[in-house]
C-alpha cells in the first residue's frame, strides 16, 4: 500500500505467518458449538470467525449509481472446522433473507456481525453453502465509526485496508481466510465495473450491463474490489501471456497521459520483480487510476488501484513497482495478524530501492544511507514502522556477511513461503532478535 496516513505502519520482508483456520478435523464433539466471533487478531478484535473455512464467494450485484443503492446476494461456500450450531459472517448491509444447504436459517444483524443459526447444526468436515440475500446504501454504513466505501460522481470505489468487504459482501474479513471469487455487478449501459482476476465477459440486456470478474487463487477479503463509474478499459496481453487489464477514470484530465505512462508499464514492473522474488504468483495482471475518491494506493490482487495524485507530477513507476511487489508479499503471502502490516511493506519498499538501481537513479544502500540520516534519534519517525524503516531492515537483511546478492533476502524468504489460504507461522521472534542486535546505532533509536 501507498499514501496512507491511517496505515503508516509500513514495512519490512514478509516472513509471514499464519495457523489453518478454525479447529483441525478430528471426531465430531457430543454436542454442537457456536463458532467464534473473532478470529483473534490483536489489532482489529472484531474481524474474522472461527468454526469454518471459506472456500468460496460467489457475489452477484446490482448497482446504481445515482442513488448508490446495491443490491443482491453472496453465495458462500464454507467447510465447518468442528460440529457448528451457529456462525458469524462479518457485514453490515441490511439482510432480508439466509438460506443454508437450501435451508431457511434464522439470523441475527449488528455492528457489521450476521450472526447465522442454521436450521440443523453443520457437521465438521462436510462442506456447506450459505446464500445471504440483501441490499443497502453503502455509503450510509459506518461500522465502528468507520466509513470505507467511497461514493463518487459517476459510480463507487470499494477499495480500503484493512476493512471494505463488509460494505458489499458478507465474509470471513481477515487474510488468515482466503477464498477464491466469482464478482458480477450489473450497472447501467455505459457504465463500467472492474475488479480482481479474469474478466470472463459482459452481457447488456433491457439498459443494463452485467460485468463478470473471476478470481481462482486464493485472496483475502480486503483485496477483493470493485471500481464503478467511467473508465477507459484497455485490454492487452501481459507478462507470460496472462490477460492485462488496466483502466483509467475518465476524469483525470492532465494527469491522464501520466498515468498511462505508468500503469501501461506493468508488465515490465513484474518481469523486473520475477527476477527477483520468483514467478508471479497470479492468473492475470493490470491497475485501475481514479478519477476521484481515493488518496493512496492499494494492492487490490492482481489489480492495484491508484490515486491520481500520484501522477500529478509526471509518470510514476515506483509506486506500480511498490504495489505490484505487494502480490508477492501481502497478497500471495499474507500477514497472520495486522500488527505484521510492516512485513507486507518492507519488501515492497526494497522493490522501489532495487527498481532505482534499475534505472541507475540511485543504489538501494544510498537510499538506505539518505532515508536513516534524515531522521535522528529523538524523530517520531522511530515510534512507528513506515516503509522507508521496514525498508532499512529488508536491506539489512540482504547484506549479511557472505550473502550479500541482489535480492537473496528475498529469494531465501520466497522459498519458505506455504502457498495460501494461510500464511506462514513461524521465525518472527528469531528475526526480532537478529534485528534489534543488527538495526540500531549507539546512541540512536532502535527498530524494535
Amino acid at each position: 500500500m501507498s499514501g496512507r496516513s491511517s496505515l503508516r505502519l509500513c514495512t519490512a520482508a514478509a516472513l509471514c505467518a499464519a495457523t489453518l483456520i478454525g479447529a483441525p478435523a478430528g471426531a465430531a464433539s457430543a454436542t454442537p458449538l457456536p463458532g467464534g466471533p473473532s478470529i483473534g487478531d490483536s489489532y482489529y478484535p472484531g474481524d474474522g470467525n472461527t468454526g469454518y473455512d471459506a472456500t468460496h464467494y460467489d457475489i452477484r450485484l446490482t448497482y446504481q449509481p445515482g442513488t448508490d443503492h446495491l443490491d443482491g446476494s453472496t453465495t458462500v461456500l464454507l467447510t465447518p472446522t468442528q460440529d457448528l450450531s451457529r456462525f458469524n459472517l462479518d457485514f453490515a448491509l441490511t439482510v432480508h433473507s439466509v438460506l443454508v444447504d437450501n435451508v431457511p436459517a434464522r439470523f441475527t444483524e449488528g455492528d457489521g456481525e450476521l450472526v447465522i443459526t442454521p436450521a440443523a447444526p453443520l457437521a465438521q468436515g462436510r462442506p456447506a453453502t450459505v446464500v445471504v440475500r440483501y441490499d443497502g446504501v453503502p455509503s450510509e454504513v459506518t461500522v465502528g465509526g468507520e466509513q470505507a466505501w467511497k461514493r463518487t460522481a459517476d459510480g463507487a470505489l470499494a477499495v480500503d485496508e484493512p476493512h471494505i468487504a463488509r460494505w458489499w459482501f458478507p465474509s470471513d474479513d481477515h487474510p488468515l481466510d482466503k477464498a477464491s471469487y466469482d464478482v458480477s455487478v450489473a450497472v447501467p449501459d455505459g457504465t463500467q465495473v472492474i475488479s480482481n482476476g479474469v474478466l470472463t465477459g459482459t452481457t447488456s440486456r433491457l439498459g443494463w450491463t452485467r460485468w463478470n470478474w473471476r478470481s481462482s487463487r486464493p485472496q483475502a477479503s480486503y483485496l477483493a474490489f470493485l471500481a464503478i463509474g467511467h473508465f477507459d478499459v484497455r485490454r492487452a496481453t501481459g507478462l507470460a501471456g496472462q490477460p492485462l487489464v488496466t483502466a483509467y477514470g475518465t476524469g483525470l484530465g492532465d494527469s491522464a497521459d501520466a498515468a498511462r505512462a505508468s500503469v501501461e508499464r506493468t508488465p515490465e514492473a513484474l518481469e523486473f520483480l520475477s527476477g527477483l522474488f520468483g514467478p508471479y504468483p497470479f492468473e492475470a495482471q493490470g491497475g485501475v487510476v481514479a478519477s476521484e475518491g481515493l488518496g493512496f494506493a492499494l494492492e487490490n490482487q492482481t489489480r492495484p488501484v491508484y490515486s491520481p495524485k500520484f501522477f500529478a507530477r509526471g509518470a510514476n513507476t515506483y509506486v506500480v513497482v511498490h504495489e505490484n511487489a505487494h502480490q508477492w508479499f501481502g497478497d500471495a503471502v499474507s500477514v497472520a495478524h495486522w500488527r505484521d502490516i510492516w512485513l507486507n511493506e518492507g519488501f515492497a519498499t526494497f522493490a522501489e530501492w532495487l527498481w532505482s538501481e534499475h534505472e541507475h537513479e540511485g543504489t538501494a544502500q544510498q537510499l538506505f544511507d539518505h532515508t536513516y540520516a534524515q531522521h535522528p534519534a529523538e524523530d517520531p519517525f522511530w515510534q512507528v514502522l513506515p516503509g522507508a524503516r521496514a525498508g532499512e531492515a529488508v536491506r539489512r537483511r540482504r547484506l549479511r556477511p557472505g550473502r550479500d546478492d541482489p535480492a537473496g533476502a528475498a529469494q531465501r524468504h520466497r522459498r519458505r513461503r506455504d502457498v495460501p489460504p494461510a500464511a506462514r507461522v513461524g521465525g518472527r521472534a528469531p528475526v526480532r532478535q537478529r534485528h534489534d542486535r543488527g538495526f540500531h546505532r549507539p546512541g540512536g533509536p532502535r527498530l524494535w
